[in-house]
């Protein structure tokens, strides 16, 4: 008798044909359309524990590029997406709920969590009268990415000098902010004068241009008394100017090396001695060491944003077919806070 249900409940759903972006030809260099192909794919009528998800809003994030060099040609682009359940067999994801989930490039995904290990979706928070788009950036990945790396590697202290590169990005857009908040001086490091300026806004101390400015010029007179915590970003030279004007037993978080994601050698440095003499602590990470700890940031980031205390900015892509350009415009730079693709 429940077979037969089964069978009848599974007719109830309707196929649905998706369309995603594949990875085509491995990255040399910085990406080109000839990277990507897209493609479309009949999806499996729903069973038992399944939904199926309608892509809002895609993520393209620094992370992207380099995560996919271990993938071979023909998989599908990795990322998170903001989607709207439109056909459900789980309780847990009812109909028009709106969810977040690790599905890559696609318009279409059929899921049940009961079969992943990790990277599980989840039923975004109630955000009011927010956008959902803000489920990819500020009140997600990369808002928490911020929250935890700063406080729980940096851990700053009120009064103390925070440093971020790559400063009017997803991430460190919020970093200087938190660190505001927590009563730090903030100074960012960003590559144009209307992202510089677009970070005193909200609240940065000091924003410098590295492509028109001295860097280590411009620091020393944006950071005085030193440098106590950086939060990297962008690796390369920068990171190296920064390290030279650490104060003794400063500390480091290394989110990214966005600086060198599209060069086919990486340039090597040897930044060891300022360890060394100056007795720094540095640490990489990846954010999902914190997913017992997620709705966490996510309810703080939200908190401070109807506080008034943290701003955002998106910089909105429309169409999936824009998808690659949208990531590509990403890694040169092009965009101001959190890049995002609406579908």
């Amino acid at each position: 008798m429940k077979s037969l249900l089964n069978q009848v409940t599974r007719r109830c759903y309707s196929s649905t044909v998706a369309r995603k972006w594949i990875y085509a030809k491995t990255f040399k260099g910085e990406p080109t359309h000839a990277n990507f192909r897209l493609e479309t794919e009949s999806l499996p009528v729903l069973r038992d524990g399944e939904f199926l998800a309608e892509a809002e809003y895609l993520s393209v994030d620094p992370y992207m590029r380099p995560y996919m060099m271990a993938y071979p040609e023909g998989s599908l682009m990795i990322g998170g997406q903001v989607a709207r359940v439109t056909q459900s067999a789980n309780q847990q994801f009812p109909v028009g709920a709106s969810i977040f989930g690790q599905f890559g490039w696609r318009t279409h995904t059929v899921c049940n969590p009961d079969s992943l290990e990790k990277d599980k979706p989840y039923v975004l928070p109630e955000f009011g009268d927010l956008p959902q788009s803000l489920g990819v950036g500020v009140l997600g990945m990369p808002g928490n990415t911020a929250y935890f790396g700063l406080q729980e590697l940096c851990q700053p202290k009120a009064g103390e000098t925070v440093v971020v590169s790559g400063a009017a990005g997803a991430v460190g857009s919020l970093v200087g902010q938190i660190a505001k908040i927590l009563g730090c001086r903030a100074v960012g490091i960003a590559g144009s004068d209307a992202k510089c300026e677009w970070l005193q806004r909200i609240g940065f101390d000091s924003a410098i241009n590295y492509k028109s400015g001295n860097v280590y010029a411009d620091l020393k007179k944006a950071a005085p008394k030193g440098v106590d915590c950086y939060f990297d970003n962008v690796g390369g030279q920068i990171t190296e100017i920064v390290l030279k004007q650490m104060n003794l037993y400063g500390r480091v978080a290394v989110c990214g090396a966005i600086s060198n994601y599209n060069s086919e050698v990486a340039k090597v440095t040897d930044p060891q001695r300022q360890f060394v003499f100056k007795q720094l602590r540095m640490e990489g990470f990846l954010v999902w060491r914190w997913n017992d700890r997620w709705l966490e940031g996510i309810e703080a980031n939200l908190r401070w944003i109807r506080e008034g205390k943290l701003a955002y900015e998106e910089t909105v892509t429309e169409g999936f077919d824009k998808m690659p350009d949208a990531f590509i415009d990403m890694l040169r730079g092009g965009n101001t806070g959190k890049a995002i693709v609406k579908v």
